[in-house]
């Protein structure tokens, strides 16, 4: 994971199963790529014409070495960008500590990172901007400074003078780490431009499929990243790509991934998505057709997932959706085995329905289609392997199940196909049952407002005992009930 100054991080945000073949990624031999650059700081200490450390915590540090060669600009950047934003962590830690022989070791080190990533980057880009340079001279300024003043630092015996400096310090130090995300961003973002400018101007299906697989790559650095590529206009590359049937159903389901990864919900921007409404119909229309002709789960996983979010970026995609008949696909899709059969999956077909059932048209598709039924059977959803990420996945169905559900009830229809199917006693397992929802308080919260909009419609399916605890207290005074059921005060 890495870090920019700032507060913004680099982790990752991956998609729920199995990526394709092609998308895979051999942890372990990513592990011993990196390790092949990293050597141990006495090494650097040595170079320095330092003493080598004799702290216990020495060994712990990992520096990159020797520079990333001749390679991928984004891979170098990426590489001492993350190595340069855990030793900026690393010296606030030791800073806070008063471990000023550390802070100064670290420093230096510091400075040597980054006159390298500026010297290997101007070499492997050959060309530079203006106000790239001006930047690269700020950073190489406070890097300089950073170090000369705790090197002074190391000399000063008086605690109040080395309180007074400790301000300075840091103040020079949130300086630098702003300078160098200023570069970092600045580069980063040239080298996505050049990247989306390739796949525009490429004619060869092969050079498309392994730029997209290259652009897939960066959106699980994180949020930075995915924001770098909605901002240079990325998802209207992808738009292309989407509704090219000449390209394979590998490179669109790649396509897929990085907008569904762009569109997350989770990331903290939307300000440079606008230029994505141009092409949001287009998108969505290739996005379903992709979940109808998908040959396999995963790709009808990245498809869905993209759909998912872009319900939650824009209502007007809940509208087109209805237009293109998607309740039906995503229905169908749910008795094909060989397109859905994990959870991962159907958390993002209920995620759909959830955010489509807002819509009081969607209550008449979802009647047509038998979709209370496939509800009632999400509200059972189960892991089949108890792994904390398929518990956390069955608990995600289970509320958006209820959820679904409750807004769907607000149509009487609805209501009564529901009551019919044996929901409400369905839900009512769940809230009394906490073994059956996994414990979960959000899976509680939303039964009991969907129980209480069928209660509503159709009161005579609820006995006296169930009416008078789970729906006619205050909502809170329900959940308490329910949530302290197997409590022991032994």
């Amino acid at each position: 994971m890495m870090a920019l100054p700032g507060g913004r991080h680099l982790d990752s945000v991956p998609l729920p199963g199995q990526r394709l073949h092609l998308m895979q990624v051999d942890s372990v031999q990513r592990w011993m790529e990196d390790l092949k650059l990293m050597t141990e700081c006495e090494c650097m200490c040595v170079l320095q014409a330092k003493p080598i450390s004799l702290e216990e915590d020495a060994q712990g540090d990992l520096i990159l070495a020797g520079g990333s060669g001749p390679g991928d600009p984004l891979q170098l950047l990426l590489k001492r960008g993350w190595v340069i934003s855990t030793e900026l962590r690393r010296i606030g830690q030791k800073l806070a500590q008063d471990r000023w022989a550390r802070v100064h070791s670290m420093s230096v080190r510091l400075t040597c990172h980054a006159r390298s990533m500026v010297s290997e980057y101007s070499a492997a880009s050959r060309s530079s901007s203006q106000e790239m340079g001006q930047i690269e001279k700020l950073l190489m300024e406070k890097c300089s400074e950073l170090s000369a003043v705790t090197e002074r630092c190391l000399q000063v015996e008086n605690e109040h003078i080395l309180k007074s400096m400790k301000a300075c310090v840091s103040e020079t130090l949130s300086t630098l780490g702003q300078h160098f995300g200023q570069l970092l961003e600045l580069a980063l973002t040239r080298e996505v431009q050049a990247l989306v400018r390739k796949i525009d101007a490429s004619d060869n299906i092969y050079t498309t499929e392994s730029t997209t697989g290259n652009l897939f790559s960066l959106t699980q650095e994180g949020a930075p990243l995915c924001r770098i590529i909605a901002k240079v206009d990325g998802v209207l590359c992808l738009a292309d790509i989407l509704t090219d049937d000449s390209h394979s159903e590998a490179t669109r389901a790649e396509a897929a991934a990085v907008v569904a990864q762009v569109t997350s919900p989770h990331l903290p921007f939307t300000q440079h998505l606008s230029s994505f409404l141009e092409s949001m119909e287009e998108i969505v229309t290739a996005l379903v057709k992709l979940c109808q002709e998908a040959s396999s789960g995963e790709v009808f996983l990245l498809a869905s997932a993209a759909l998912a979010n872009i319900t939650f970026f824009d209502t007007m995609a809940c509208e087109m959706l209805l237009q293109l008949k998607a309740i039906r696909v995503l229905l169908e899709a749910c008795s094909d085995k060989q397109r859905v059969d994990t959870p991962y999956t159907r958390d993002q077909i209920v995620t759909i329905l959830a955010n489509m059932s807002v819509l009081e048209q969607c209550a008449s598709d979802i009647i047509q289609e038998n979709g209370v039924q496939l509800i009632m059977g999400l509200l059972s959803e189960k892991p089949r392997s108890g792994t904390p990420a398929e518990v956390a996945a069955c608990e995600r169905v289970q509320q958006k199940a209820a959820v679904t559900l409750a807004r769907l009830s607000r149509d009487p229809d609805v209501a009564r196909e529901a009551v019919r199917l044996s929901c409400m006693s369905r839900l009512i397992e769940l809230c009394r049952s906490p073994s059956e929802r996994n414990s979960s308080d959000a899976v509680l919260v939303a039964c009991l407002a969907a129980l209480r909009r069928l209660a509503g419609v159709c009161p005579e399916g609820l006995q006296d005992s169930d009416f008078q605890q789970l729906v006619q207290p205050r909502l809170v005074d329900s959940f308490l009930l329910c949530s302290n059921m197997e409590e022991s005060f032994v």
